[in-house]
């Protein structure tokens, strides 16, 4: 005891400082353990992101600790709030997945009432714009934002002013609700999930214009029937393995069903849509996620599983449309694409742009394509070829169908088929120009290394003829003008020019 007292050297009021420093550092994560333990986050909370953590800093758990809320790390440097399955640290909601804030110790989540993100470069980034009194996590991965009791019915629960599960992202996990007005969007925003008045519809953001579906799955209505004006469908993932579609009340209009379909699972089940635009469930065993549903069961039929002027065949894999072009990085990418930003230079556009064909193709998800009826292929090709916002048509000799392309050319179907034939529009302008100004570096070079080697034979010829000339002029002095045999001695002098010519050139 007597040692440990006579060890201590410091000043009291250094030791009081520094217990008052250290007290102020860790008191946001004491705060926000706290309110983790407790199971909610109460006006007043506010938290930094810790730049040591490298994935995920978690702010709040449910009760069960299977789910918990905080920041997630995305590409290192950006944040996004998140709720993550705990058991294999899987994000199933991100609160601002277009627009990521910085992770940065200046960065600061609160709670006011409002969940709020901001930084001092943007000010207020993302909020969730509502006057509650605490935030509190589900057993189901709800986040939710409640306010109060509702007495209303003398029913004594909180009033829910804002939940996680009205603002799905890419994921849907069972029992929640999924209705016309979300939309379920993949990670990287190329493709999202909607429903109609009676179907679920996948679409694809092939450009800035309108989407194409490319997935579509009809309610059949064989226990409930869709009831014009009775008000909107939604679907829901119910724990024992489908996907219902419903209009009111409990009884489905449409079961999907699932593989583990009516067997008892202890796991989440969850479904996602894919960044190759397929809708996949999955089911938790305890130690990984188990594929247990997949909407699209064909590459080929997925929206674009070949890159831009790919060519899927079933059975053989992705190629190109054009056959002079190879498939690298998993795009057909020699040729540049057409932009129908071309509509305002017509002069432009004709100059630019090529035509390729190319027989035996066909359209993916031909059902859900725009088409019109030509008696023949030479009308269907003017019909696109007139039209500077057509990216190209795919016409059937059998049927007369003319395809009309009116986004990107995207993944076309393989076919053994001669009759269809597809016309596509691509750009030549920054891979020709690349083309010339690499065969023209390349003539350049060529030209100049032949001109300096001309140049340099006429030197050296002009020097061998120079130097003879004075050596037969010393020889005549020294032997009175008499002189034989030829002269050989050509020394290095032309090699020489040559070389520095060349070396001057590499």
């Amino acid at each position: 005891m007597e040692r440990s007292f006579n060890s201590v050297t410091r000043p009291i009021s250094a030791q009081l400082l520094f217990l008052l420093i250290t007290s102020f550092l860790i008191w946001p994560c004491t705060e926000a353990a706290a309110a983790s333990a407790a199971g909610e986050l109460l006006k007043g909370f506010e938290a930094t992101p810790n730049p040591s953590i490298p994935f995920f800093q978690p702010l709040l758990n449910d009760s069960s600790s299977k789910f918990s809320f905080g920041f997630l790390r995305v590409n290192s440097t950006q944040l996004a709030l998140a709720v993550l399955h705990v058991p294999s640290s899987e994000p199933l909601w991100l609160a601002n997945p277009t627009t990521l804030s910085r992770w940065s110790d200046r960065t600061k989540v609160f709670f006011n009432g409002s969940l709020v993100i901001s930084d001092p470069r943007t000010g207020m980034f993302w909020s969730t714009e509502t006057q509650g009194d605490k935030l509190v996590l589900l057993n189901n991965s709800n986040l939710q934002i409640q306010k109060g009791l509702d007495n209303s019915n003398n029913v004594n629960v909180p009033t829910v002013l804002w939940q996680s599960f009205d603002f799905p992202t890419n994921t849907l996990v069972e029992t929640q609700n999924f209705t016309s007005t979300m939309t379920l969007l993949s990670s990287n925003g190329l493709y999202s999930m909607r429903l109609g008045n009676d179907f679920i519809g996948l679409y694809a953001k092939f450009d800035s214009g309108s989407d194409q579906i490319y997935w579509k799955h009809k309610a059949l209505q064989a226990k409930a029937q869709i009831i014009e004006g009775n008000g909107p469908i939604h679907v829901q993932v119910d724990p024992d393995g489908w996907l219902g579609m419903y209009q009111n009340g409990t009884t489905p209009v449409d079961i999907e069903s699932f593989n583990s379909f009516q067997r008892s699972l202890d796991g989440l089940l969850m479904v996602r849509l894919e960044p190759d635009g397929n809708l996949k469930a999955y089911y938790w065993s305890g130690s990984s996620w188990v594929l247990d549903y997949v909407a699209i069961r064909e590459t080929c039929e997925l929206p674009s599983p070949c890159g831009s002027y790919g060519l899927c065949t079933p059975g053989s894999g992705c190629s190109c449309l054009d056959n002079s072009t190879e498939l690298s990085s998993g795009e057909c990418s020699s040729s540049g694409p057409y932009s129908n930003d071309m509509c305002s230079d017509p002069k432009t556009q004709k100059n630019d742009i090529k035509v390729l064909r190319r027989g035996g193709v066909e359209v993916p998800f031909k059902e859900w394509m725009r088409y019109e009826t030509t008696p023949s292929l030479e009308e269907c090709e003017n019909a696109c070829g007139n039209n500077c916002s057509c990216y190209g048509a795919v016409y059937n000799n059998a049927s007369g169908f003319c395809y009309i392309l009116d986004y990107p050319i995207q993944t076309l179907l393989g076919t053994g088929d001669d009759s269809k034939v597809g016309y596509f529009k691509i750009k030549e302008g920054a891979n020709k120009k690349k083309i010339n100004s690499g065969l023209g570096v390349g003539v350049g070079l060529l030209g100049g290394a032949v001109l300096c080697l001309i140049g340099a034979v006429g030197f050296g010829s002009y020097k061998i003829w120079r130097n003879k000339k004075r050596v037969n002029r010393m020889l005549e002095e020294e032997t009175g003008g008499v002189m034989s045999g030829p002269y050989k001695d050509l020394g290095s002098a032309s090699f020489r020019s040559i070389e520095m010519c060349s070396s001057g050139h590499r």
